[in-house]
């Protein structure tokens, strides 16, 4: 038992440390990280938005963060490769999820992600988020993207500039068309990576006509890794830049656990050889998206979600410290 003195330490976080103790105790946090009790001294937030109101095909998505973070207990506090440890760089803490009151609402759901994240961003927190489907990062953008447009560096089979979709236009196909639309993402200053297999007709058009650099699953192996990087600093230049990585980008031999897959994707090590490029980049946040547990029960999917979601840690991180952001 707790004396009252450790009790005290526990309850505000001054002598937990759940990276020290074995991965297979304690509550299930983002890569073992403390869970905040507040929004003070904290760098870098781990938030899961548990919500799949807008897939158009098979749910499951709204558990991707309780997978992710059993998964992320796994994850190593220091980059093999780039010698990066972004808990030594950064206050970096689980968030928990967001509350969605309206799961039933696409559009209030929306409202409370928006909400949420506009407090993280009024607090000076680089977010970095586990979903739930692409829709979330229409309202993410919509409150990190408040002073002006940002760039983003997407990973997907699909473009998701589609219109609209069974009545709605702010389902998981339409994020970047809307966002876009409402002067948060530039579309000059959009890279979007790995898109291939049924794209709805005339849905890469958008991308195309409004500026955006689509990169199809023909030319990334024709650029190879690095070609693509070079794109990638040609095309966001010195600007706010956000990740973007849905998981069906991945070949479904890497992420079978997701609503729709495409064949014929970028492997892991691709994937991994993409984030670790994007150091030196103006980033202020990132996500990994569409991760559906239960269609994968061998916990593969969840576990290269999270370890993407390592990968971007450590280059947010590294970014947070040359890059530091004014309240």
């Amino acid at each position: 038992m707790f004396d009252d003195t450790r009790r005290e330490n526990f309850a505000n976080g001054t002598d937990y440390d759940p990276q020290k103790r074995p991965r297979f105790s304690e509550i299930a946090t983002f890569m073992r990280a403390p869970l905040a009790s507040s929004l003070d001294d904290v760098d870098i937030g781990m938030i899961g938005v548990p919500f799949d109101g807008g897939t158009s095909f098979k749910p499951g998505a709204r558990l991707g963060p309780r997978g992710v973070r059993q998964q992320s207990c796994l994850m190593r506090t220091k980059n093999h490769t780039t010698g990066i440890a972004p808990f030594e760089l950064c206050r970096v803490k689980d968030l928990g999820d967001v509350f969605i009151e309206q799961m039933y609402s696409l559009e209030a759901a929306h409202r409370y992600i928006e909400q949420f994240y506009h407090e993280i961003v009024k607090r000076n927190i680089m977010p970095l988020t586990v979903g739930g489907d692409h829709s979330i990062t229409y309202p993410i953008f919509k409150a990190i993207a408040k002073d002006g447009p940002i760039g983003m560096v997407h990973i997907d089979a699909h473009t998701d500039t589609m219109d609209s979709l069974y009545g709605s236009k702010f389902f998981h196909g339409a994020p970047f068309r809307r966002a876009v639309e409402d002067g948060l993402l530039d579309p000059k200053r959009t890279i979007q990576i790995g898109i291939r297999g049924s794209e709805h007709s005339g849905t890469a058009n958008y991308s195309l006509e409004c500026g955006m650099r689509v990169i199809f699953i023909d030319e990334f192996d024709d650029l190879g890794v690095s070609g693509v990087l070079k794109e990638i600093r040609r095309v966001v230049g010195d600007g706010k830049t956000y990740i973007s990585f849905d998981v069906d980008g991945l070949d479904p031999a890497f992420a079978p656990g997701t609503g729709t897959p495409e064949a014929g994707g970028i492997s892991m090590r691709e994937a991994l050889r993409l984030i670790k490029g994007l150091r030196g980049l103006n980033l202020v946040g990132g996500d990994v998206v569409e991760v559906a547990p239960d269609l994968d029960p061998t916990g593969f999917t969840a576990l290269n979600a999270a370890t993407l979601m390592f990968e971007m840690l450590c280059v947010l991180a590294e970014s947070r410290v040359n890059y530091p952001q004014t309240d």
